[in-house]
Order: C-alpha cells, then structure tokens, then sequence
C-alpha cells in the first residue's frame, strides 16, 4: 500500500487518495462522513479486491479525509464529486478500469455513468433505488445530524437513535461539518428513466437489514444488466463483514 497521494482537482482543491495491490485498475468511492481508510482498507475489502489482481484507488471526497474542504459553496457546484473522480482519472490517465463505490460513493458512481464514464464495470454498494432516484429526505437527515453536531456534538441527540449514531460517526471520523453541508447540497438525483439507460455491467451488494437507501432489489431490477448479493449486516455494518470484500473480489474475477 502506497502513502498517500495527492493532485489539483479541476478547480485547483487538493483531492487525496491511496492505492494497494498491482493489475487492472479499479476507483473505489467512500461513503458520507467516511474515507477511502475506513470502508476500504480498515475491514480488508481493498486487500480482497487487490488480491484478486487489481490496483486498487481509493480517494477521498472533497470536505472527506485528507482531502480538502473549503467552506466556500462556489466549491461545491453540482455533481462535485463525480468531477473530482473524473479529474483524478484523466490524472491518472486511466483508459481501461473498473469502479465502485458504498452509499455516497455509490452514488457518486451512477451519476459518473450518466455524465458520461465508461468502466468496464461497476460496484453499487449500499444503495436502492429511492436512493438515487430521491434522496432529498434522507439530505435533510444528515443536514440535521450536522447543525446538532455543530451545534453541541453528538450529545444533542438522544443515545441509541440514528440520530446519535450518525453524529458519532461524524464526529469520530473528524468531519467538518459545515464544509459537508455543501456536498450534501451538490447531490443530484437521477430518473429511474435514466437508470433503465445504462449500459455498464453492475453488482448491487447491500447487507441484509440495510434499507437506508431504499431497495437494493429493486435497483437492479431497474439496471440493464445488474446482479446483486445480499450480505449479513445493515448499512453501517455490512462494510466491516468479510463477506464484502470476498464477494466484490468474486464478482470482479469472472470477468
């Protein structure tokens, strides 16, 4: 596994990112209030999918990680994020890869597909399709968690309520809220009319009692050529389970 890296986006932020493993090239996206460190390479999934052969790259988002975060909104126009994973393949000088991503990073990946992306394939972790055709709820949600945070930490919410445990997540992961926001309110969402466009082979893998984003069986319904594995844990867990890894890494080897 590499330091880390890092290069001036398509607007001059700093985007970081790591790498692990030697082969076929495949970007890895993180979720909201994560980094490439913590669902990647903490619970072993980039070690499964480089043992599998791959070189694994895992940035980490605008206002993420070691990445930069600006507090100004000009920062964050929409699709900020799919434009800074764009900048960094064309850095890179990517031609021939896959991609991947849990929740946000998910996201992120379908809507690099609709702007325009083409992998050889895509991993959608952690998603459903209210998740991408909607999402503006669950927006508000974490806009919540973050005023609470900002406000008193994660003791303005009660113990043992989601609430709670996305505002200690946030917290335990060093989270600028305010610069957060921003990336929140840069989502976009994309038409189940759109979905049924995409071309890109796909796994949908989501963890059992995960429904945060919606159904994970019925996105792949929806996708023109999707598979799905359904793994033990909900949508915070499910990353830290073996099986994440193992069946990414399967998947990604009957090519």
């Amino acid at each position: 596994m590499t330091d880390p890296q890092s290069f001036a986006s398509f607007d001059g932020q700093r985007i970081a990112w790591h790498e692990q493993g030697e082969g076929r090239p495949i970007v890895l996206l993180h979720g909201l209030f994560s980094s490439g460190a913590m669902n990647w390479r903490k619970y072993g999934a980039a070690a499964e999918i480089a043992g599998a052969g791959y070189r694994v790259i895992m940035p980490d988002f605008r206002a993420h990680g070691e990445s930069a975060a600006p507090h100004d909104a000009a920062a964050y126009p929409p699709d900020v994020l799919a434009m800074d994973v764009e900048a960094l393949i064309a850095h890179l000088g990517l031609a021939d890869f896959d991609l991947g991503g849990y929740s946000l990073g998910a996201r992120t990946s379908v809507r690099l597909l609709v702007r325009g992306l083409k992998p050889g394939r895509v991993v959608l972790g952690g998603m459903g399709l209210t998740g991408l055709t909607g999402g503006k709820a669950r927006a508000d949600f974490f806009l919540n968690v973050i005023a609470g945070v900002l406000a008193g930490g994660a003791a303005s919410f009660k113990p043992g309520t989601a609430d709670y445990a996305a505002a200690s997540f946030m917290v335990q992961n060093h989270i600028d809220g305010e610069a957060v926001a921003h990336v929140l309110r840069s989502q976009q969402t994309t038409p189940v009319e759109t979905l049924r466009t995409l071309q890109t082979p796909a796994l949908v893998i989501c963890g059992k009692d995960d429904q945060d984003n919606g159904s994970a069986a019925e996105l792949a319904m929806e996708l023109p050529y999707a598979g799905r594995v359904e793994i033990p844990g909900n949508h915070m867990s499910a990353v830290t389970k073996p099986d994440f890894g193992s069946a990414i890494a399967a998947w990604l080897g009957h090519r």
